[in-house]
């Protein structure tokens, strides 16, 4: 059987599958969910070691560090993934969920309901958790997952995808609601790109090369994640060290995410006070710091910042920086060069932050507080299925409701049109 044939049979389970997984209760999805988080825990040993192949491998093909800490599984990782798929089973079942109703003025009654998406394809680069949570969000509301995860993590998504297919056995949800994508070859994303009547979306989540390939080669619907080229802006009337305490955290609590700060942005009357602290702090943290000349004549350890510098989405222990002479001008480095992800200001003043919040057009605009919170799971969803920087239907991070449409039901008593 060929690759393409071996995607077909599966693409088509699916399908089928998707038929069955819509009209089930919430009883029937959370007792799976439950199921999929125990038989995570009781398997992690087989799972931490099939991870184990993906990262040594990782590690021979030179892979940063900080990659491969996206790419790692612990016992305790795993764990804690368990403990997001019991959340998400905790969180309201937004299938059949009215959006809006009344009763028009020939008497039909008018409601519009959620309902699943149907077959969900998810193109996903080296984080195995991605896998999981991808699925348990698909799976509570009502969708099939279809996953095409990376070649470097296929040990660990077959090792997981397997533990999840077992668990679903004996309960209501058809065992094919979760699939991996058969091979790992670049042709085999291209099945899943292609596969417009079999799969209803795809959803990419990556860097921007990923992206950009999904959203020009498919065929197949597709809802835009976006990578995080994030910036944190310190206001003229900031808060010193509530600014550093941001910065810091935006950029160094775990600088291998999306949400990580990739810039950040002073204000021209704070630089004296600021700068010299940051650069500190920075440098304190092992942090390399790319800047301007103005932010270069505070310290000989910056290193120039070139153009490309504006734009990176770094994922590493670097920062772009520069010094702006009013919040519109960074208004305006934001728009020339940001990626409409997650920005932030620092300020104590309520005109500057509404001004930055009503002009900042990103999926998630901070006020004092750290772009490392836009997160399913820190906004209270449970999990996510990733952080959608685009304008249709969905934006910014992609709980359950997102991963749903609407239909119509309309209930009359022998209408007819006249």
């Amino acid at each position: 059987m060929s690759e393409r044939e071996e995607f077909l049979r599966v693409a088509r389970r699916a399908r089928e599958a998707a038929a069955g997984l819509a009209p089930l209760p919430r009883a029937a999805k959370d007792a799976a969910l439950h199921r999929i988080a125990d038989a995570l825990v009781a398997a992690a040993p087989e799972i931490v070691k099939a991870n184990e192949s993906d990262v040594a491998r990782a590690r021979e093909n030179g892979i940063s560090e900080y990659m491969i800490d996206r790419l790692s599984l612990s016992e305790e990782r795993i764990a804690a993934i368990a403990d997001a798929v019991r959340k998400v089973a905790a969180l309201p079942d937004p299938v059949g969920e009215s959006v809006r109703g009344n009763v028009l003025p020939n008497g039909l009654e008018l409601r519009q309901v959620r309902v699943p998406l149907g077959v969900v394809g998810i193109i996903y680069e080296g984080r195995p958790n991605v896998t999981v949570d991808a699925a348990a969000l698909c799976l509570k509301s009502g969708n099939v997952a279809l996953l095409r995860g990376s070649s470097s993590a296929y040990d660990s998504n077959t090792a997981l995808v397997g533990v999840m297919q077992g668990a679903l056995a004996g309960t209501e949800v058809p065992g094919d609601a979760v699939q991996l994508v058969p091979g790992t070859s670049r042709e085999s994303v291209k099945h899943l790109m292609r596969a417009r009547g079999l799969v209803d979306v795809l959803i990419p989540r990556g860097g921007a090369s990923l992206i950009n390939s999904v959203v020009e080669e498919s065929t197949v619907p597709v809802i835009e994640t976006g990578v995080g080229n994030c910036a944190v802006y310190v206001d003229a009337d900031a808060d010193i060290d509530m600014a550093l305490d941001v910065l810091l955290n935006a950029k160094t609590q775990r600088p291998s995410v999306c949400n990580a700060a990739e810039t950040f942005l002073v204000h021209a009357d704070i630089a004296d006070r600021f700068v010299p602290r940051a650069l500190e702090a920075l440098k304190g943290a092992g942090v390399t710091v790319h800047g301007d000349d103005r932010i270069r004549s505070y310290g000989e350890d910056v290193v120039e910042a070139t153009e490309d510098d504006w734009t990176v989405e770094y994922l590493s222990l670097d920062i772009a920086a520069r010094v702006v002479d009013s919040l519109d001008d960074a208004v305006d480095h934001i728009r020339r060069y940001g990626s409409g992800h997650t920005e932030a200001i620092v300020t104590t003043s309520q005109p500057a932050a509404k001004r930055f919040v009503a002009l900042v057009d990103s999926a998630a605009v901070m006020v004092n507080a750290s772009t490392r919170f836009t997160d399913g799971e820190e906004f209270g969803f449970g999990a996510e299925i990733g952080i959608s920087t685009q304008k249709l239907h969905a934006r910014g991070p992609m709980g359950l409701p997102e991963l749903t449409s609407t239909k119509y039901v309309v209930t009359g008593e022998g209408h007819l049109r006249g």
